[in-house]
């Protein structure tokens, strides 16, 4: 018997410290990463571009957070090299510290007011370390869970870290809605929002505390006893490239109507509220945070449908059913109703939960253990550039040109169309074994029926 056939599932007790560990390290990571992105829509354009006019700063400001994006691939690759190096938990510990000691500065950072230009040259400083960290953070935390879980559930337990983009959203939106509620436009423009940076410092101990109790991936212990046993070169970058060139490409294609729906619906709802609706920022910010909450608990459904009935149908579900909410989510919010506002976003949400939901496990199972992380790190963060990063820009430009939502409706369901050629374009891979390196293992999963 070889050390990889001999790997066994994560006891029960064990295996859910493993995925509490991860859920509540990537909210932490995302809470991080999407504070920035509500406060570049509600304050950064007047605090750090304080002479463009609203739009205009607006742009600048998501300009900032798309830089973010920028730093991404280049985490991926560096985190995604070496936790497949030197093994997952070391990276995962990492990133937190990176990603909790740049926000906590950016909300210690002068504004424009005080430093002039050196204020926006700071804050996109931060972003792209904010960047570099996530960029490998993720990768990694789906990865501990998946391989050290049993193949008929991991797509419901890969999906927990999942929840950490809703969790941290939810947290950052919640916190940020309170200090809305609680202080003046003045005051909160003033210092209020530097409260939720400064938060991060303690979120950070409490996740390192409990991020450094996890176990490394027996999955990836063994990989490494393997290749030392034959002394083998092990470049993964070279590798991922040279090998899995395809996978790559099916991971970029998958994530563009995920990536930029997310965005379109947490972020650039915030501009549309304010700037296009004149209506309160609270209406957009609550409506995100509820949509967020609900979006939360239908993760982990998606991702154990995908156990039963595999990964691409579910998928696919998503990806089709965003395409034609883009056009009836502006639609609603047209109505200016604050109830119907909610429900375009939570239902735009779930829907992006079917393709989020499944995308840890789906992914995970597309690459061999020796290059798992870097293939699912640069995958995932590529396309991150192209479709995440530029979403906000994209959408505010066209509507500022065009004074019409119809445009950003067009544009969302055309990453959609991408999204679903490249599903269809990847193996179903439900039931494969992480513990070897042939795509084609598969293991014993229960019918649908």
């Amino acid at each position: 018997m070889t050390a990889l056939s001999a790997i066994e599932p994560a006891r029960p007790k064990s295996f859910a410290r493993i995925v509490g560990a991860s859920l509540i390290g990537t909210t932490i990571e995302w809470y991080d990463f999407f504070l920035y992105t509500s406060a570049a829509a509600l304050v950064f354009n007047k605090l750090f571009f304080p002479n463009a006019d609203p739009l205009t700063g607006t742009l600048l400001a998501f300009l900032t957070y798309a830089i973010g994006f920028l730093a991404r691939p280049v985490g991926g690759l560096v985190f995604g090299h070496f936790g497949d190096k030197i093994g997952r938990k070391r990276l995962l510990v990492l990133s937190l510290v990176l990603m909790g000691g740049s926000t906590f500065a950016m909300g210690l950072l002068p504004t424009y007011a005080v430093l002039g230009v050196g204020a926006p040259i700071l804050l996109t400083v931060l972003r792209l370390v904010q960047g570099f960290a996530l960029g490998g953070e993720w990768g990694g935390a789906v990865l501990i869970v998946s391989e050290h879980g049993a193949p008929e559930r991991r797509g419901f337990w890969a999906s927990w870290p999942q929840c950490g983009a809703p969790g941290g959203n939810l947290l950052a939106t919640g916190v940020l809605a309170l200090l809305a509620a609680v202080q003046s436009d003045a005051a909160f423009l003033s210092w209020g929002w530097r409260v939720p940076f400064l938060l991060s410092g303690v979120l950070v101990v409490v996740g390192l505390w409990i991020r450094l109790t996890v176990t490394e991936s027996p999955v990836f212990l063994a990989a490494q006893a393997k290749a030392h046993e034959r002394d083998e070169p092990h470049v993964p970058v070279v590798e991922v490239f040279r090998s899995g060139w395809r996978e790559v490409l099916v991971t970029i294609g998958a994530r563009m109507a995920e990536n930029v729906s997310y965005y379109v619906i947490t972020a650039f709802i915030l501009v549309y509220i304010t700037t296009g609706l004149g209506m309160a920022k609270t209406v957009g910010l609550n409506a995100v945070l509820i949509g967020s909450a609900v979006h939360f608990v239908s993760i982990p459904l998606w991702g154990a449908l995908s156990d039963r009935v595999g990964r691409r149908p579910v998928y696919l579900f998503g990806a089709v059913s965003m395409a034609l909410w883009a056009f009836a989510f502006f639609a609603l919010l047209d109505t200016r109703s604050p109830g119907v506002i909610i429900l375009a976003t939570t239902v735009g949400l779930v829907l992006h939960g079917a393709m989020y939901g499944p995308q840890a496990a789906f992914f995970s199972e597309q690459f061999p253990t020796r290059v798992r992380y870097t293939g699912l790190s640069v995958g995932g963060q590529l396309s991150s550039i192209a479709a995440g990063a530029v979403a906000p820009l994209i959408a505010t430009a066209l509507f500022q040109r065009y004074h019409s939502t119809i445009p950003v409706s067009l544009y969302l369901a055309a990453m959609c169309a991408i999204t679903a050629i490249a599903v269809l374009a990847a193996r179903e891979t439900r039931g494969r074994s992480l513990t070897d390196n042939e795509p084609s293992a598969q293991v014993p999963v229960p019918s649908a029926g």
